[in-house]
């Protein structure tokens, strides 16, 4: 081949490998994913502590965490192995740090930081820099991700390895990569696996994002490969924690009310698609937020259909698709004014954000308030510590509210548990287990005063194990309440006992 042939051969070659978007400066690089870092670290940060509240999913993560490692595993043999990977990591901060609410909740701030710096990177790849600012800035300010930015639970952690996933799937669109590359993102899917067995989910979003930008035989063969693997990694945990589906058991079944949030937000992301000019073939924002957005969503409806799981918790990383899409808006908004107005162009992303912050701020601050959550753990426990006495008894109704007991033990320190026949510990579970009905029944009568630890009145569901309705029945009939408190969720009543039975 002459020379000048293999030059042009060459340019052409080099051509058809260069992103979409404009080369920028290393330095623009790192601010248009260094400021959504900071920006959704400072958002996590506010309001962290959320009045010193903790509330019923979070105090499985407190109580659990601070069980030795031997005493996880034989617990994670009988309920929530789901969530055992996340405990085991929760355990070792605990062990450093020491258990507090900022231990318990800033991993989730600092994995939504990641997962806003995924966002900003992709975007920036796919559609420019203000593309990418907007996006990654746009992800903390959804309602969703403030809900779960400061949770201590491990939803946010899916969210940060699906962003790492889906950064590294479309490093392997733009250039040709080493099989590094795709150890990594099979690493990356596994570890969001351990962590929520259905963010597998997010395998058939990358799937349709493959199919869409028409990608080569041999990339889908090693994406076939590493999605393979990191399924046949997750695949005993799959098959051990359906024999505890039962836990499941309170979700609704799916109802018409429960699509409307999915629906507005696939509204949205067919908007932001339409913007961003999808076609075929193309690598796009469109072409990989748009399916992270919707396959979840559509996934988990599907499923939901043969048993209820519907919890928009589960699919939370879908969010990120929502903001990609968000900042493929923007960033065309400023490509389109940059010809004829390039110095106002530049004030776009502010004043969109100048307009959606003070629109947001009453969902960012109801976020941060107790009142966000359905009760508060810790808020109960200093009304035990005013209201108990020496020799004083506790009942719980349900016994699942035995974990204010579990988390702040020493509000009980002097009160015997007369239902427990083995604590949360001995038994392997988070709420112990009770005696039988007639032992119970025989100990609150050999009492003088009980305190009953219950749900408040307002989100108090129907009493249906037999043994919490008969707590009930024998405290109504053969005491009479003299004290009742009720804050954030929880109840406490204190009950002595009457001459005579009602």
């Amino acid at each position: 081949m002459p020379a000048g042939r293999e030059l042009e051969t060459a340019s052409r070659f080099s051509l058809s490998r260069r992103p979409a978007a404009a080369p920028t400066s290393s330095y623009h690089t790192v601010v248009v994913w260094l400021v959504p870092v900071l920006w959704t670290f400072a958002f996590g940060l506010w309001g962290l502590s959320r009045r010193d509240s903790v509330w019923r999913d979070e105090a499985a993560t407190w109580q659990v965490a601070q069980r030795s490692t031997a005493e996880i595993w034989y617990m994670l043999a009988n309920v929530d192995v789901v969530h055992g990977f996340y405990y085991l990591l929760m355990h070792l901060l605990f062990e450093c740090f020491g258990p507090s609410t900022t231990t318990l909740r800033l991993p989730s701030v600092l994995a939504t930081a990641v997962a806003a710096a995924c966002v900003a990177a992709i975007g920036r790849r796919l559609a420019g820099a203000w593309a990418g600012l907007a996006g990654g800035m746009a992800l903390a300010l959804l309602p969703a991700v403030q809900f779960y930015l400061q949770e201590g639970r491990s939803y946010a952690l899916v969210a940060a390895g699906a962003g790492i996933s889906t950064l590294l799937l479309v490093t392997v669109l733009h250039r040709p990569v080493r099989t590094r590359h795709w150890s990594a993102y099979g690493t990356a899917v596994l570890l969001m696996a351990l962590l929520n067995w259905l963010s597998l989910m997010i395998l058939a979003a990358h799937l349709a994002t493959l199919l869409w930008t028409r990608a080569e035989r041999g990339v889908l063969a090693r994406w076939a490969v590493a999605a393979g693997c990191a399924t046949a990694g997750v695949l005993p945990l799959i098959v051990f924690s359906r024999g505890q589906s039962a836990q499941l058991s309170w979700i609704p079944p799916l109802s018409w009310h429960m699509l409307i949030g999915p629906g507005v937000l696939l509204a949205m992301g067919g908007v932001g698609a339409l913007l961003d000019q999808p076609r075929a073939g193309r690598l796009s924002s469109a072409a990989v937020g748009l399916p992270l957005l919707a396959v979840p969503q559509l996934g988990l409806i599907t499923l939901s259909l043969i048993q209820p799981i519907f919890l928009d918790r589960y699919i939370l990383y879908s969010m990120l698709g929502l903001a990609l899409l968000i900042g493929a808006a923007v960033g065309s908004a400023v490509r389109a004014a940059k010809p004829r107005f390039p110095g106002a162009s530049r004030w776009i992303l502010p004043t969109v954000l100048a307009v959606a912050i003070p629109a947001l701020l009453p969902q960012s601050l109801a976020k941060r308030s107790p009142a966000s959550r359905v009760d508060d753990v810790l808020a109960v426990a200093s009304d035990i510590r005013q209201l108990k006495q020496t020799r004083d008894a506790v009942v719980f109704v349900p016994s699942a509210r035995r974990d204010t007991r579990s988390v702040s033990p020493n509000a009980f320190a002097g009160l015997r548990d007369i239902a427990l026949a083995e604590t949360p510990e001995e038994s392997g579970t988070l709420k112990g287990v009770e005696a039988a009905p007639d032992r119970i029944r025989a100990a609150i009568l050999a009492e003088h005063r009980v305190l009953l630890v219950a749900d408040a009145s307002q989100v108090a569901r129907p009493v249906t194990a037999a043994r919490d309705r008969m707590k009930t029945a024998v405290l109504r009939r053969y005491f009479t309440p003299v004290a009742d408190k009720q804050i954030r969720g929880r109840r406490v009543t204190v009950y002595e006992r009457r001459p005579t039975p009602r």
